[in-house]
């Protein structure tokens, strides 16, 4: 198999890699996500609701997997929303099923894989993300460790919605191979809360001591929001912030060096 086949075959997998735990370096490296650039954001921020165009919500219930004219509604109001469900290709996979959590949390509803009457209305009424920093900057992203969410505002709108997965809060012991020596590296597994501005970054996959991260955007150190392969639904990470690899794809390109990061609130297991 070529090159470039192998490349889109990879990307394919890891759309759905927000399902599913796993994922070693080998993985990580040969899931290069260059198909996911072609993705597209609303023209207009679509974060205040009075905003959004009027939607009448099809019926029906939709799962992982469903295709059909149903899905791509679905795909394109959660784009208008500001959420990122990856192509609107009508198919309902791993990157829509990512920014359908994003939006369930938001609007208080337990996420599920599962579109249902509830989901629905939701769509038809939603409400915005809560705001945690009132008199924040313009350009600012807030990091919602109750609701595992990050909120990108650009000139004082909501421009993107994502999914996340934080800090485990499990301490750990990991020996790894740094610096071509073997070492033992403990932490504490948390993503500390607090006001941190965005640092210095990496392209594509970058080897830290306890993984791989995609496309790191550094704000606290060596926490970074970054794409990762694994994704659930709970805080699961050393203490960085993981992203659906789609959204991690398109981040960097929307978030520039020196804009606040606000982390807030804690996880309830």
């Amino acid at each position: 198999m070529g090159v470039g086949r192998r490349l889109a075959v990879a990307v394919v997998m890891t759309a759905g890699a927000v399902l599913v735990s796993g994922g070693g370096v080998a993985a990580a490296q040969a899931a290069t996500p260059a198909a996911v650039h072609t993705l597209t954001l609303p023209a207009a921020p679509a974060g205040h609701v009075t905003a959004a165009a009027p939607f009448v919500a099809p019926h029906g219930t939709l799962r992982l997997g469903a295709k059909g004219a149903a899905v791509k509604e679905l795909q394109t109001r959660l784009r208008e929303l500001g959420y990122v469900p990856g192509r609107l290709d009508a198919k309902y996979g791993g990157t829509t099923q990512s920014a359908v959590w994003a939006f369930q949390k938001v609007q208080g509803l337990s996420p599920s894989s599962t579109i249902n009457a509830r989901t629905w209305r939701a769509l038809e009424n939603p409400k915005v993300p809560q705001v945690l920093v009132p008199n924040g900057k313009p350009d600012r992203v807030e990091i919602n460790l109750t609701k595992q969410v990050a909120v990108l505002y650009r000139a004082g709108a909501v421009k993107l919605i994502t999914h996340i997965s934080s800090g485990s809060g499990i301490p750990y012991c990991e020996t790894a191979t740094w610096q071509g020596k073997t070492q033992r590296f403990c932490g504490d597994a948390r993503t500390p809360t607090g006001n941190f501005k965005t640092t210095w970054r990496r392209s594509g996959w970058h080897k830290s001591y306890l993984g791989q991260l995609y496309n790191p955007v550094f704000f606290n150190g060596g926490i970074a929001l970054h794409g990762a392969l694994s994704v659930p639904l709970f805080p699961a990470s050393h203490g960085c912030v993981r992203l659906p690899m789609h959204v991690a794809a398109i981040l960097p390109g929307l978030l520039g060096t020196g804009v606040p990061v606000h982390v807030k609130g804690r996880f309830q297991r």
